[in-house]
């Protein structure tokens, strides 16, 4: 555990100009990887520029920089780059999904000689009217330079804004799928590349998955066809990283949002059964803040002086705060 503490930092950090985030996959008692790390506007850049070089979502990075200006943040001024993660509550197996994270995850299968892995990257979902669906699929089918039969349904809707979509569209830079897609079990849903990268990491699909051009082109050859989906719906995540608890907040789905009231007992309930079997002390102050600015950074909810709620292993609440934040 010491040894993999003390390397975390070389293991997480990302090459300057890659474009995938690729972290050995950590001892059990560890459920975050990455680290957050910083860069500098450069002249012209935008916000969405930045965030396809780091590949990250355009959600992702507004919400960790909220007094930049997405369009003309100032040349020079730093910018957050919130490149650590608490992995998903769910098999580390294949292409994990979680839906309002807006960001994959893929557990390539272990290679002889070599430690586990996971490979993440950030993607778009469908709008709240088209929505990514939820439970578990396979990939069924992989197409390079794939031609593109929009539904009635699609057409439909273009011909209201006043464009007629044609029956096929063939591949080419005006495809919308890109150069690769991925076919999902579930009937009509790929996994695919975009025509429009600057929509990455938001809500604006039909219900498909899009990932950067770059970052499907490496994925693209890794996955078989065969390999297990798991879409989830996790917009609060909670982690060990040793002895401490970590809790990362995203914003629900629209269609699904709640009061801060809710949002604090679902974050109870999951924090509960990840503290079964062993006391913990919740700094009560951390863990409302990351309720109510929901930035999508792994916040350290423990290991912290009063206020706090101690929760015991049958999941009793006691200390000066036991109603909560």
């Amino acid at each position: 555990m010491r040894k993999f503490l003390s390397s975390l930092c070389i293991l997480c950090l990302p090459a300057a100009v890659s474009h995938a985030d690729t972290f050995t996959l950590p001892p059990a008692d560890v459920e975050l990887v990455g680290t957050l790390t910083t860069t500098r506007v450069q002249k012209g850049e935008t916000l969405l520029d930045i965030a396809q070089r780091s590949d990250i979502g355009q959600n992702e990075i507004k919400l960790a920089n909220p007094g930049l200006n997405r369009w003309s943040p100032p040349e020079g001024a730093e910018v957050l780059l919130p490149k650590r993660f608490i992995l998903p509550d769910a098999p580390y197996h294949g292409i994990v999904l979680n839906i309002p994270e807006m960001r994959l995850y893929y557990f390539p299968p272990r290679r002889k000689g070599e430690a586990p892995k996971v490979v993440t990257h950030p993607v778009s979902i469908g709008r709240m009217d088209w929505s990514t669906p939820i439970g578990t699929t396979r990939i069924v089918a992989k197409v390079k330079d794939p031609e593109w039969r929009p539904p009635e349904s699609i057409k439909k809707e273009h011909a209201e804004e006043g464009e007629i979509l044609p029956d096929v569209v063939p591949p080419g830079p005006d495809n919308p799928l890109g150069r690769y897609a991925m076919r999902l079990g579930i009937p009509g849903y790929l996994i695919h590349s975009t025509n429009k990268p600057l929509g990455i990491g938001m809500r604006v699909t039909h219900g498909c998955v899009r990932m950067y051009p770059e970052d499907i082109e490496r994925l693209f050859p890794e996955v078989k066809v065969g390999t297990p989906v798991t879409l989830v719906n996790q917009p609060i995540k909670a982690g060990w990283f040793a002895d401490d608890l970590y809790i990362e907040v995203h914003p629900p789905l629209e269609e699904e949002m709640h009061s801060y009231e809710k949002l604090l007992e679902q974050a109870l309930t999951l924090i509960e059964r990840k503290t079964q079997g062993r006391p913990v002390s919740i700094n009560g102050r951390a863990l409302r803040e990351a309720l109510q600015k929901q930035q999508g950074i792994p916040v350290k909810i423990s290991s912290s002086p009063a206020p706090a709620i101690t929760i015991l292993a049958e999941g009793k609440q006691t200390g000066p705060e036991k109603r909560g934040p």
